[in-house]
C-alpha cells in the first residue's frame, strides 16, 4: 500500500472533524488527482488501524463514515483542558431519547405512555436542536401526530454504527432497584 495514500487519508480524518465517508475520502483524492478504489481505501484505514494498535488513537467506524479519535481510556485525561459549559441532560430527556430510541418511530403521544408523564416541548426541542432526533413523517390518525427518529449524529455521538448496536432492554422482572436509564444510555 502506498504510504503517500495512507498518510493523505490520515490528514484527511485528522483535518474533517468529523465522520467521513469513504467515497467522500475517495472523491477528495481524485480530486488531488489520486485515483482510489474504495477496496485500497479500505486497506489503508486498516493499515492506520494497526499504526494506531499502540497509541492513544484509533480509527472508529460510526454511522456516518470513519473519524480518527482518542481512544476510550484516554478521554478523561482530556477533561481538564476543556471548561465544558455544554447543559446536563436531564432525567426526563435520557428517558425520552432512549425511548424514541428503542420504540422509533414514536409520536409524543407514545412517549408520554410509555413515560407517564407529559413530554415538554422543551425536551423535543433540544433533541431536535442536538440533531439526535427528526420527524420522519406522521401518523395517519385523527390529528397525525408527528413521528420522530434517531439520526445518524445520535448514533456519531454514541460511537455506534448502527441502532442494533445499542444494548439489549433488560427485562422488567430483572429490574428490581435497577437504574434502567444508567444501562441503557
Amino acid at each position: 500500500m502506498d504510504n503517500n495514500i495512507i498518510n493523505t487519508i490520515e490528514a484527511i480524518l485528522l483535518g474533517a472533524g468529523r465522520p467521513v465517508r469513504m467515497s467522500e475520502v475517495r472523491s477528495i483524492l481524485a480530486s488531488d488527482g489520486l485515483s482510489v478504489e474504495l477496496s485500497d481505501i479500505k486497506k489503508s484505514l486498516n493499515a492506520l488501524e494497526e499504526r494506531y494498535v499502540e497509541t492513544s488513537l484509533e480509527i472508529k467506524e460510526v454511522a456516518s463514515g470513519y473519524r480518527l479519535q482518542i481512544k476510550d481510556r484516554h478521554s478523561t485525561s482530556l477533561s481538564h483542558l476543556w471548561n465544558d459549559k455544554t447543559p446536563r441532560s436531564s432525567k426526563a430527556l435520557m428517558e425520552t431519547i432512549s425511548i424514541i430510541a428503542y420504540k422509533q418511530p414514536v409520536t409524543r403521544g407514545d412517549i408520554e405512555d410509555i413515560r407517564g408523564v407529559t413530554v415538554s416541548t422543551k425536551i423535543i426541542r433540544s433533541l431536535l436542536e442536538r440533531n439526535w432526533i427528526k420527524l420522519s413523517g406522521y401518523r395517519e390518525v385523527p390529528g397525525r401526530p408527528a413521528l420522530y427518529v434517531t439520526t445518524k449524529d445520535f448514533l456519531d455521538d454514541l460511537n455506534l454504527k448502527s441502532i442494533s448496536e445499542l444494548p439489549d432492554l433488560p427485562d422488567v422482572s430483572e429490574t428490581n432497584d435497577i437504574d434502567l436509564l444508567s444501562q441503557v444510555v
